[in-house]
């Protein structure tokens, strides 16, 4: 890990570190804040996982999380969303390639060399932060917003002892039923559906709820809503499996990060070890 920059924030340290990943096979960066509880030992932390065309930067930089895990004494990891360099594939379209990892190991050429953002965020970043930060590995949340939602849900699911807390806003709930994640889905993983499914977060509370409730808010007049994000089939997908979901319709709210800051304190209180 090398130290970006970091800046003093509500008594604790908002930082950027570069490391160099095995798992994408390029360098990669990502943002932490640590409350000023980390000075005196482990805390708890929360996973968020960002949108497409993010990079670490956006929640840091926009969310106003800081103020809110400063008082409640929780660490922060924001990873980049996809791998990035001159060598690393991508595409012209702003929804596939960099900004677009979408969370999963792909398995099709050119992209499968780089774009593992599941095993990254799943194994190699936390093994690197839990060796380095005063986290607690064992108080471990996560959360994300639209693409770093559906990735949130998915990682959670696929991991149910791992994390103690899930969230997401606006969350691309079932990515083999709409353009976004066809379109990613069909480039990284090939056609076979039943391999898609493994990254579908209504797919996988059918196999198996989570013993932890879920808490997602998203905007009513969110453009993306009904093309794209499909929170009814969410909805309808933890009424099938008994999953418990507070799903939060926001009057007014559309899909930006003024949505995200205007709930994120409700969301890391939520994420705050009892």
């Amino acid at each position: 890990m090398k130290l970006v920059s970091e800046s003093r924030s509500f008594g604790g340290s908002q930082r950027t570190y570069t490391h160099r990943s095995e798992v994408c096979d390029c360098d990669m960066r990502f943002a932490v804040y640590l409350p000023p509880q980390a000075d005196k030992g482990q805390v708890p932390v929360v996973w968020w996982l960002s949108g497409l065309t993010c990079t670490e930067e956006n929640f840091s930089v926009k969310s106003g999380a800081q103020r809110y895990a400063s008082e409640l004494g929780l660490a922060l990891i924001i990873p980049d969303t996809s791998p990035r360099g001159e060598d690393i594939p991508d595409d012209e379209s702003w929804d596939l390639g960099t900004g677009a990892g979408f969370y999963v190991n792909a398995t099709q050429q050119p992209w499968a060399t780089n774009y593992r953002m599941y095993d990254y965020v799943n194994e190699e970043l936390p093994t690197l932060v839990n060796k380095h930060l005063p986290i607690d590995p064992e108080r471990v949340g996560i959360s994300g917003h639209s693409m770093g939602g559906h990735g949130a849900l998915t990682i959670a699911l696929k991991n149910p002892k791992r994390f103690r807390s899930v969230s997401a806003f606006s969350p691309i709930c079932a990515p083999t039923q709409c353009a976004w994640g066809e379109k990613a889905l069909s480039t990284y993983l090939g056609d076979d559906r039943e391999a898609w499914n493994e990254y579908d977060a209504c797919e996988l509370i059918r196999r198996q709820p989570l013993e932890v409730p879920l808490l997602v808010d998203q905007g009513a007049d969110d453009d993306f809503l009904e093309g794209q994000l499909k929170p009814s089939l969410l909805e309808q997908a933890c009424a099938d499996s008994g999953q418990k979901l507070q799903l939060r319709i926001q009057t007014g709210y559309d899909h930006s990060y003024f949505f995200v800051s205007s709930f994120i304190g409700e969301h890391l209180r939520h994420h705050q070890p009892a």
